[in-house]
């Protein structure tokens, strides 16, 4: 009987530890419970690591993006100071291979030649002189101003098309240089010839800086002074260049849009400005033609010789005035 009943008793305390272990031990369910939060303290210890990181490299590339526009404005602010250009650059900026030297023989003989035209229509000594001056100094200079502008609105006109060039060069992996290479190959004048010798300037040892910088002084445009803007960011801060290169073409094209649409509306006012300004020589031709000796006093006489200086000079205070009126820049 005690054996027995010490039997049962061995058995009752096995199957009383048997049913606590059963109780007491974890589940399946807690344990994932636990490793998900063990792995969610993990990646919160990560992130909160990465965040710190990422944060202190988005203020070191702030930094240098503040400092890179600092000295691309400071450059700009120097270009701009040296406004007077001298008469090789001027040439340079025409796209004319002509040597200062050459460029004051061809004055002098325009000079010459409109002299000869004032000798030989009979107009007297001075206007003779005046026409000189003009031919010499004038003349030249109008014809060397025009054929700058012109270049530089062919330039801005096949801009955007070259970026485009490198957007889509960039995105199938091709490097920088070698965009810039096909541009100067293949682009329309003048633009493969700016890009032709940003090129070569990069190819004899130019920083792209210093190369962009003496584009910049050979086509003084807000377009190109953006364009090495954006290079010269991406250089040093990193980023993307198609995405950003893409953006200033969207900008550029968007000027030239709000350029064409400005000089549409403007077109009325300049049609009466050119009325305006041609008007008095045209009554002066009809009287003359009515009658011809009416308006001789003004010619013969030294009251009409200073009547016609007066007037000369209002008239080209008025159509200079006219002239910066109409202009607007974009």
């Amino acid at each position: 009987m005690d054996q027995q009943i010490l039997i049962v008793g061995v058995l009752g305390l096995v199957a009383f530890g048997a049913l606590a272990l059963v109780l007491l031990q974890p589940s399946d369910r807690d344990k994932a419970n636990k490793r998900v939060s063990a792995l969610n303290t993990a990646k919160v210890a990560k992130r909160s690591g990465g965040g710190a990181n990422a944060e202190a490299s988005n203020k070191e590339r702030r930094k240098k993006l503040a400092e890179s526009l600092a000295a691309l404005d400071d450059k700009t602010k120097n270009l701009k100071k040296k406004r007077r250009l001298s008469l090789d650059q001027m040439l340079e900026q025409a796209g004319l291979s002509l040597k200062p030297k050459q460029f004051y023989i061809g004055s002098v003989f325009i000079a010459l030649f409109f002299g000869l035209i004032g000798l030989i229509s009979g107009q007297k000594l001075w206007i003779s002189g005046l026409l000189v001056l003009i031919g010499g100094f004038g003349f030249p200079r109008w014809v060397l101003n025009f054929l700058r502008k012109r270049r530089q609105k062919k330039f801005v006109d096949e801009f955007s098309n070259a970026i485009d060039v490198i957007v889509r060069g960039v995105k199938s992996g091709l490097p920088v240089n070698e965009c810039l290479k096909i541009i100067a190959r293949e682009a329309p004048r003048p633009v493969s010839d700016e890009f032709h010798m940003l090129v070569e300037g990069i190819r004899v040892g130019l920083s792209l800086d210093q190369a962009l910088e003496r584009m910049y002084e050979r086509m003084p445009l807000q377009e190109v002074n953006f364009f090495g803007i954006v290079l010269m960011i991406q250089q040093k801060t990193g980023g993307n260049l198609a995405e950003a290169l893409g953006n200033l073409a969207g900008v550029l094209r968007s000027r030239k849009l709000m350029d064409g649409k400005i000089k549409a509306l403007s077109s009325e006012a300049k049609a009466s400005a050119y009325i305006i300004g041609s008007l008095p020589f045209l009554v002066m031709g009809a009287v003359k033609l009515a009658s011809p000796d009416y308006l001789t006093p003004l010619f013969t006489t030294k009251e009409g010789n200073f009547i016609l200086i007066g007037a000369g000079m209002w008239m080209g205070t008025g159509i200079f005035v006219m002239s910066k009126m109409m202009k607007i820049k974009v």
